[in-house]
């Protein structure tokens, strides 16, 4: 039978193997993830640029062409150049009151929209009261109606 001793150093030496390869797993695998996240940024840099070129293109060539011309999907094509991130336009600066107050911008006058079909929206009707809407499916049924 093992001393309390001999049981103690059999336990270290266990656990010390077990730390060193968890350290070396862990060590490694944060090594692999910052390469990876910098494999990731060179690659959205790169999509970016493709975008970019292609936006600037479409008025010589289009994207069923370049797909012949490059051997590339019309797909990749149009999922880079829909990707581009679109630029902004400028801010607009508000003037401050006399007081020293920000000056927000007032709305223009209400102006009612029809749609583009030309009809007049209904009006939604109100919601049931609460005693209404426990009423059984064919009374719900008949109001729809």
């Amino acid at each position: 039978m093992a001393t309390p001793e001999e049981i103690r150093r059999r336990v270290e030496t266990a656990d010390t193997a077990r730390s060193t390869r968890r350290a070396a797993a862990a060590q490694r695998v944060g090594e692999l993830a910052r390469r990876r996240a910098a494999v990731v940024d060179q690659l959205e840099q790169v999509e970016r640029e493709l975008g970019d070129v292609l936006a600037d293109a479409q008025d010589v060539i289009d994207l069923d062409e370049l797909a012949e011309f490059t051997d590339l999907k019309v797909a990749d094509l149009t999922g880079w150049l829909a990707g581009r991130k679109p630029t902004r336009g400028r801010r607009r600066k508000f003037s401050t009151a006399a007081a020293g107050t920000p000056h927000e911008p007032t709305p223009g006058p209400a102006t009612s929209r029809t749609p583009a079909t030309g009809r007049t929206p209904t009006p939604r009707e109100p919601a049931p009261a609460a005693a209404e809407v426990s009423d059984p499916p064919a009374r719900v049924a008949d109001q729809v109606r």
